[in-house]
């Protein structure tokens, strides 16, 4: 008899700590010929927990694009670095987090971990596009869902952001 696997539920992350946190493992597909994390892996691994944590915060992207008024994600600029090589059958963890929510856009940084050890790191620009491909303001629900979890920067001694 076949256990009930439906039960277990696709891969998800949690959100904690104003972020948004996505457990995943490195599998054979995932590494180049000596066994390490192939570099463009890692951005499948940042584009799954971004797509995890606006589905957690109730931002249905297929909605958004098949609506009256279709409007996309996607991603503008990337800066990464890769810190350290990710290997065959390691746990990792993307930690994700808003740095800043802005009318048509957003500024995220990413963080692959394993364990406490930084593996990569990058710092991602996404813009919210019509179906034309122009930039179009966030629609005030997704504006709301991702507020919370923007990062507040204080002001140093001098007034200007740190």
């Amino acid at each position: 008899m076949m256990p009930d696997v439906m039960a277990l539920g696709p891969q998800v992350g949690v959100l904690a700590e104003g972020a948004h946190w996505l457990p995943l493992r490195v599998y054979f597909e995932d590494t180049d010929a000596g066994g390490i994390v192939y570099h463009a892996n890692y951005l499948k691994f940042m584009e799954r927990a971004r797509s995890d944590f606006a589905r957690q915060i109730g931002i249905d992207q297929n909605a958004m694009m098949e609506g009256d008024d279709p409007l996309a994600f996607v991603v503008k600029r990337i800066d990464i670095d890769y810190a350290r090589p990710a290997r065959l059958d390691d746990a990792l963890v993307v930690e994700t987090r808003l740095k800043v929510l802005k009318g048509a856009s957003m500024e995220s940084l990413q963080i692959v971990r394993r364990g406490v050890e930084i593996m990569t790191q990058a710092t991602v620009r996404i813009a919210c596009l019509d179906r034309q491909g122009r930039p179009r303001r966030f629609p005030d629900p997704v504006r709301h869902a991702f507020a919370p979890f923007e990062i507040q920067e204080q002001p140093s001694s001098n007034g200007k952001p740190k």
